[in-house]
């Protein structure tokens, strides 16, 4: 932790009941090579801090890109007029609120690891590229990559000094094919859905090298390949569907803000309601769901939250019960239920509202050819395509890149353009098999959006493959 912040925030004067810093300084950078042709590099630099106050029972907070000692006075001074004002008309006394006085800190795997250079990063681009453009049908195709590194440091009033280190890799493939008036995109895991947190070794994990053939030529089977069939059937979801499912059917139903109507007027509520903790069957008795920001690679792993509360694994669901929300500190006094450490910005000139985290369902016991020989009639989708849900996030129509049928067991015609719809309330509960660790991917996104004004954050989610029985499926010519 920088001694001279330390110094800047213990010389800070303020006459409230709590104040507390956040200062975020982020670095990014973006390589890509397109249609063989290396493109140029972008990088940036994003440094600020936060001040929050709690003052006569008020909350107020200013951010300020200013972090010289003035500088943070005066987002001090700004915030602690806010508290004040705002004091008569809250909706929570912040009197009541905790004050974290906790300490401690955190780094992602291989955060101090050598970095590859520009060069090297370049050069695996272009070989997966040159790769990638085999064909003549090949018509679009792209590698690329963004690296972030983060500093986070957490300072409060009551001695609290939090300090945390991250490290991204998140790379991304891209092969688009078309031929007779047709056009098909085959993706590696989706676009930026190889996302951990760490060093270069993530690529050799997810099998980089080697992935612009392969991706080419599962795009080439596309264009060849019929519609995916309509009717009902049983739907064996990869993993890398499955981090969809996830995300939009549990995770934004389950944030407790949401479910507290502050979302309504922009990306809408939830069809969970507070009385649902504790005795609602969301899933069937093989669905477990956790809150676990604590697996090191997962994008979204940290020690302690924006708010300052220490991040901790727990049970949302459990065999198939609704047990808690998404919901950090602030909310959680609103609602009068326990929720986890998911208070979080995605900067430093934002506040911290109730966002997913690392969001996994736990693997169960069936390997994946054990979850086809179980599928008399049957598709296998992977990688998502596209999303529709409704505002209460429980009606939804999602699409796939890639579809396989399965007939008797056994896995047949590759088809395109495989779809499925169903509602969240009953879509859980059909939940038939659940793959065991073999089947289990670490994913995620750095683009979950929400909030006014609107935070991009990043979210990881770790699911094995799934079953689902009895879903409503359809291809292209629906």
């Amino acid at each position: 932790m920088n001694d001279s912040l330390q110094s800047d925030f213990k010389a800070l004067r303020c006459t409230a009941d709590f104040w507390s810093l956040r200062m975020v300084d982020e670095r990014a950078e973006n390589y890509c090579v397109r249609k063989n042709v290396p493109q140029p590099p972008s990088m940036s630099l994003d440094r600020g801090a936060m001040l929050t106050v709690y003052a006569g029972g008020g909350y107020g907070y200013a951010a300020t890109s200013d972090t010289s000692r003035a500088g943070l006075q005066a987002a001090l001074d700004r915030a602690a007029s806010w508290a004040r004002s705002s004091a008569i008309r809250s909706l929570i006394d912040s009197r009541a609120l905790p004050r974290p006085a906790l300490r401690g800190d955190y780094a992602s795997p291989e955060a101090n690891a050598k970095r590859w250079s520009r060069r090297a990063w370049y050069e695996v681009l272009a070989d997966e590229s040159r790769a990638a453009g085999c064909d003549s049908r090949i018509v679009d195709w792209e590698a690329s990559v963004e690296t972030r590194t983060a500093e986070h440091v957490y300072l409060t009033s009551e001695g609290g000094e939090v300090s945390q280190h991250f490290r991204f890799v998140m790379p991304s493939l891209t092969v688009t094919a078309h031929a007779n008036g047709d056009t098909q995109m085959r993706t590696l895991n989706g676009y930026r859905g190889l996302a951990q947190q760490g060093g270069e070794a993530m690529l050799e994990r997810f099998g980089f090298v080697g992935s612009g053939a392969r991706v080419a030529d599962e795009a080439l089977q596309l264009l060849a390949a019929p519609n995916c069939p309509s009717g009902v059937m049983d739907a064996l979801l990869l993993a890398d569907q499955m981090v969809l499912q996830i995300h939009e059917s549990i995770g934004h139903p389950l944030e407790l803000d949401r479910i507290l109507g502050d979302e309504r007027n922009f990306a809408g509520t939830s069809f969970v309601t507070l009385d649902m903790f504790g005795s609602y069957r969301y899933g069937s008795d093989l669905l477990n769901v956790t809150f676990d920001p604590t697996r090191p690679e997962e994008l979204a792993s940290y020690a302690f939250d924006d708010d300052g509360t220490r991040a901790e694994r727990a049970y949302l669901i459990r065999n198939g019960m609704l047990e808690r929300p998404l919901g950090g500190a602030i909310s959680q006094m609103r609602a009068g239920v326990a929720g986890v450490a998911n208070a979080r910005a995605d900067g430093w000139n934002r506040p911290p509202i109730d966002r997913m985290a690392n969001l996994n369902i736990e693997p169960g016991d069936a390997t994946l050819d054990q979850m086809i020989a179980g599928i008399e009639h049957g598709v296998l989708m992977s990688t998502n395509s596209s999303w529709s849900i409704d505002d209460s996030r429980n009606k939804f129509q999602f699409g796939c890149e890639w579809g396989q049928l399965i007939e008797g067991g056994k896995l047949t015609t590759v088809v395109k353009n495989p779809n499925y719809r169903g509602i969240s309330a009953n879509f859980w509960r059909s939940l038939e098999q659940v793959g065991d660790e073999s089947t289990l991917e670490v994913l995620g996104t750095p683009y979950c959006g929400k909030g006014e004004p609107s935070q991009l954050i990043r979210v990881g989610h770790a699911s094995p493959a799934c079953v689902f029985a009895a879903v409503d499926v359809f291809g292209g010519d629906a």
